[in-house]
């Protein structure tokens, strides 16, 4: 396990890396992340070890803090365990009005059940929830496939540090709660709703389907799915006017106004991303198995256009950019594109743009894209993009 320091990329590890990079110092090992190795809190493979990789410094909540650890230990051995990530889709139905409110419903819906101490009240609740979800799924199309790909991945992570950091059963009741209602104030669900759904539906199975977890490796199953089973709830009988009937249950009303409002400066936001990452000039990236570093809470879907990522890292073969202002990610990961640098930008090394620095490795230069204004990166001498 490593713990890294932004600011510095300094970083403590609980044992030798394998190449002799680190120095023993205090019961731990010291040095200093290089800059072209990535740094989230997830799993990295550095100097010949497969760390746990972790901001420090580290929530001074002490269940936090084990959760933390113990969701991306998870990350570290999920592929050994037969849970390795499926292609993740855009869920993009969760930056739409009715995306957002069916899906606040059912985490409220969700914390209700968790905080039920009758059992036939924590079944309506819990069946509630899957009414919201089946309604989901009803108006947007894949919206089942997209979903379950993160829960399997994000949704265990985290059911796994609250099931493994916390100490006790309040313990790690608190916490999901804590994860139902946190969320609710990110920007963006698209990429962020998993670490709230996956503990609470994790609890629920834990109830209703001891089992789970067996079911969970051995099928291409989603929690929402075994909780249907477990519960014997008929999700295609499920009607819009059903949900909108238990809506009420949840201030369903109140949510549906602010959820308008929200909708008016999100298409705002649409326009002015759409203007500059799209109709605008533009600097095209390739990328080539990039190392991608982002916030999960903010990002924005473009439709085919692909997603912007308000703040992000990338590292590929070119070099590394860091973005301030938006950068396009395009659906397939082939290119990441923000708004064009001025005419008398550089062409090679360190390159500022609007909201942007691009650092380029030796050999890469900026040259005339494929409209005009555009512009792309090639390697000198070869033209390879």
């Amino acid at each position: 396990m490593m713990f890294v320091e932004p600011s510095t990329r300094r970083l403590m590890t609980n044992q030798a890396d394998a190449q002799g990079l680190l120095k023993p110092e205090h019961g731990v090992f010291t040095g200093r992340l290089p800059d072209d190795v990535p740094f989230a809190n997830s799993s990295v493979t550095w100097a010949g070890v497969h760390w746990v990789q972790l901001n420090w410094p580290a929530p001074d909540d002490g269940g936090q803090r084990r959760a933390v650890m113990a969701h991306e230990s998870f990350h570290r051995i999920q592929d050994d365990l037969g849970l390795a990530p499926a292609p993740e889709g855009s869920n993009a139905h969760l930056d739409t009005m009715q995306g957002r409110y069916l899906m606040q419903l059912e985490w409220r819906a969700l914390s209700a059940a968790l905080a039920a101490t009758d059992d036939k009240l924590r079944r309506q609740h819990a069946e509630d929830a899957l009414v919201f979800r089946a309604v989901r799924y009803q108006h947007f199309a894949g919206a089942a496939q997209s979903e379950r790909a993160l829960e399997r991945n994000e949704g265990l992570a985290e059911y796994t540090g609250i099931a493994v950091g916390a100490t006790t059963p309040a313990e790690r009741l608190s916490l999901t709660q804590n994860d139902l209602v946190s969320h609710v104030s990110a920007p963006s669900f698209v990429r962020s709703f998993a670490y709230a759904t996956g503990p609470a539906y994790g609890l629920l199975l834990d109830r209703y389907a001891p089992a789970w977890r067996k079911a969970i490796r051995a099928h291409e199953v989603g929690l929402s799915e075994l909780l249907v089973g477990a519960l014997g709830f008929k999700a295609g009988a499920v009607t819009d006017a059903q949900a909108e009937q238990r809506a009420a249950a949840y201030d369903g009303a109140a949510l549906l106004a602010a959820e308008q409002s929200r909708e008016q400066q999100h298409q705002q936001q649409v326009a002015k991303y759409k203007a500059a990452l799209v109709d605008g000039a533009l600097l095209v990236l390739p990328l080539n198995k990039p190392q991608v570093m982002f916030n999960p809470s903010t990002l924005v879907p473009l439709g085919d256009a692909g997603t912007v990522y308000p703040t992000m890292r990338v590292l590929s073969d070119w070099g590394s950019i860091e973005v301030r202002e938006g950068a396009l990610l395009s659906a397939d990961w082939k290119h990441l594109t923000v708004a064009a640098p001025g005419k008398n930008a550089a062409k090679q090394g360190t390159i500022e743009g609007a909201g942007w620095t691009l650092h380029l490795a030796e050999g890469w230069q900026l040259d005339q894209g494929a409209r005009p204004g555009d512009m792309t990166l090639n390697l000198i001498h070869q033209g390879a993009h």
